[in-house]
């Protein structure tokens, strides 16, 4: 579905990412790995064309969307939930969600799409009416989902959907991801809870200082090398 080659992307005159290969199978989810400061949130704004691509090629079921304006990226089914439960705090839980619509011109399929977040997190229905600053984080994190699924997304980015979270609500949001990618959602998930997100992977990749320094199934933290990697071989 999703492949990336030789990509080099960062900000300005820095670049971040150093010849990036990956893949994305369809209804499959990849995790992306790493310490701090090695590239992790730069491979997904890559991805949405939210920082600078210096070199290489995005190529998603076929189609050539390097450098794609983003809005554009979600009319192809790429929808992007950035770290930090953004939602809008003054806004209604029914306001957020259908911000999530404003690409679509079709507001019949903007009315099927809602009810669908509905079914999926039956809490939001409960609470549409109510402003989203008064949600726990994890319901905020779930409504920043949400709002990404608004767009029929068939590639979901998220960027550490449990940073800050309680256990139960981590736990929450990691079911929700699988329950998403059991519909047929392929999803690239970053995360800094690396043994919650391995489970949840069919394949992992992980980066060191904008580098793919290892990629593999659920045993990759057992390699000797994820040592030297996270902590300098300490």
């Amino acid at each position: 579905m999703l492949k990336i080659k030789n990509l080099k992307s960062g900000y300005g005159q820095m670049e971040i990412l150093h010849k990036i290969d990956l893949e994305v199978k369809p209804a499959e989810i990849v995790a992306i790995i790493g310490p701090n400061g090695s590239g992790k949130s730069t491979l997904l704004k890559s991805i949405f064309n939210l920082c600078d691509i210096k070199g290489g090629k995005i190529i998603f079921k076929g189609k050539n969307i390097t450098k794609l304006p983003t809005h554009e990226l979600i009319y192809e089914g790429v929808s992007y939930v950035p770290q930090g439960r953004q939602v809008f705090d003054d806004m209604t839980v029914r306001e957020n969600l259908e911000m999530g619509a404003f690409v679509m011109k079709n507001h019949e399929l903007t009315k099927r799409n809602l009810q669908d977040v509905y079914n999926k997190f039956p809490f939001l229905k409960e609470k549409m009416e109510q402003l989203a600053f008064t949600l726990s984080g994890g319901q905020q994190q779930m409504l920043a989902i949400g709002r990404a699924m608004m767009q029929n997304p068939e590639l979901l980015l998220l960027d550490e959907p449990s940073l800050g979270l309680s256990p139960k609500a981590m736990k929450e949001i990691f079911d929700r991801i699988k329950a998403i990618n059991k519909e047929g959602v392929a999803i690239i998930i970053v995360e800094q809870n690396a043994k919650q997100a391995v489970k949840i992977a069919d394949r992992t990749y992980i980066l060191e200082d904008g580098k793919i320094a290892l990629k593999g199934g659920k045993k990759i933290l057992k390699d000797k090398r994820i040592k030297n990697i996270y902590f300098g071989g300490r």
